[in-house]
């Protein structure tokens, strides 16, 4: 069984890996899948721009960190997987094209804008994966 998780360094992604690794302790012969996908829309290749990759990379370690120890700790088998573009679309091509059994995202991201509403990553994504999906707030 494959179970996936979409973080991108928010407190609602941080609670969704956490209940993520906890499904995947109860479950036998499971492999969580981390996605991290690096946001390439304008807004952030503008403040990405003004960065070294160095410390792009230290940033992306960082959010990814305490998730892996968690993992680690739980004894849970977890993949990373590190992709570039428009986040929910990349989710959904992942999700669907691996053919995971079970996705966990949280409810809302980074985006300030997003927001108000249930972000729109996660309602997107939602929408449009061939999988049972756990929306985390």
């Amino acid at each position: 069984m494959k179970i996936a998780v979409a973080i991108d360094g928010s407190e609602n992604a941080m609670r969704a890996a956490k209940h993520a690794i906890m499904l995947a302790e109860y479950l036998p012969q499971v492999t969580l899948e981390i996605i991290y996908v690096e946001d390439l829309s304008e807004a952030k290749i503008g403040r990405q721009l003004s960065q070294s990759p160095e410390s792009l990379a230290l940033k992306r370690e960082q959010k990814m960190q305490p998730i892996l120890a968690m993992a680690k700790e739980a004894a849970v088998d977890t993949k990373v997987i590190m992709l570039k573009g428009n986040p929910s679309q990349e989710i959904i091509r992942y999700v669907n094209d691996r053919k995971i059994n079970k996705l966990v995202i949280g409810s809302r991201g980074l985006n300030s804008i997003q927001e108000m509403v249930m972000g729109s990553v996660s309602h997107k994504v939602m929408k449009h994966v061939d999988c049972p999906v756990t929306v985390v707030k």
